[in-house]
């Protein structure tokens, strides 16, 4: 699949408010809400409440993360879409929630463009390729491969169909023209204490759901699935440097309720661009294996429009359907 070029570029150069620009006279009078369409504990709300505590002393008030639990962050996502359009309640929206959703889903009760507003894209994500550790092979090449050879005979653990996990490696299997058997569980969590056990052959995980395995030496760590390595595991080259054209990356973002003061959502942009520049915020996220971003609105918007085609790509060669 063809790469857009706006993703590598949002990437290495984060995008701040042009020189110039009316400052905004918009500020919170009470505590601002970063609302969660997942469980406490996972990488979008980790992220979210790491993101929160950075901007909270810029905004003068505090941001607090509420879990809306449930139907793969759709309950929270038409939460937000309903709620006051007055700057103080925000979706802290992934990929699968706003993107994945939309081509996933024929009726939802909300309009992932429409019915919200761009603030910023926080941070791209990436994955590793994560292996047993005594499967006999020790780089992508090998992988592939053996896959080649033993076609449908290596198991993947995904998330479950439309999950970040589910995409890669089905793009991974697109490019490489190979076919693995995919095993879908409740989770990632369960998926890799399958492979640590040995009882799956291998998965495509998030970042920071793998390290302290690979740092351990339970599972092995064959690339990532970016364009570049992470700094939480500079070991992990990228997988497209063996099978070229590879790369996925998913993201989160923020987005508010869609008649949101444009002053409301210059100030949150800025609040954010802010933070993510401080390198308590930046260390911090990339310690957990994100690359911060912070964008304008109108980048995001951009950005957004352009994920939209190339999701509804990714559903179609992945097959996901929701029951």
């Amino acid at each position: 699949m063809k790469r857009r070029s706006l993703l590598p570029m949002l990437a290495a150069a984060p995008l701040l408010p042009r020189p110039g620009h009316a400052q905004a006279s918009w500020g919170p009078d009470r505590p601002v809400r970063f609302v969660v369409g997942f469980a406490p504990g996972g990488s979008t709300d980790t992220t979210a409440r790491v993101v929160a505590q950075g901007i909270s002393p810029g905004l003068g008030q505090q941001v607090v993360v509420e879990n809306r639990t449930g139907a793969a962050g759709n309950i929270a996502t038409e939460f937000v879409a309903r709620s006051a359009p007055d700057g103080h309640t925000l979706i802290v929206a992934s990929m699968g929630s706003h993107a994945t959703n939309a081509a996933l889903y024929r009726n939802l009760p909300f309009d992932p463009v429409r019915d919200f507003a761009p603030v910023s894209l926080v941070a791209l994500s990436a994955a590793l390729l994560v292996v047993r550790k005594d499967l006999p092979v020790g780089n992508v090449a090998e992988l592939i491969a053996r896959a080649r050879a033993n076609p449908g005979a290596l198991n993947c653990g995904t998330a479950g169909a439309g999950s970040t996990q589910h995409f890669a490696a089905a793009l991974f299997e697109h490019r490489a023209e190979i076919r693995f058997t995919q095993v879908a569980y409740r989770g990632g969590a369960p998926a890799m204490a399958d492979l640590v056990s040995g009882r799956l052959d291998l998965m495509f995980t998030p970042v920071v759901e793998a390290m302290q395995q690979v740092r351990d030496g339970q599972v092995k760590a064959l690339g990532i699935t970016g364009t570049s390595r992470s700094p939480a595991l500079p070991d992990a080259a990228p997988i497209g440097d063996a099978l070229p054209g590879y790369a996925f990356n998913s993201w989160l973002g923020l987005f508010a309720p869609a008649a949101t003061s444009r002053p409301a959502i210059e100030r949150l942009s800025r609040e954010v661009a802010a933070a993510l520049r401080s390198p308590a915020t930046r260390d911090r996220l990339e310690q957990l294996g994100y690359q911060p971003v912070g964008s304008t609105p109108e980048e995001f918007a951009s950005f957004f429009a352009a994920e939209m085609p190339r999701v509804a790509e990714l559903v179609r060669i992945s097959g996901a359907t929701v029951e």
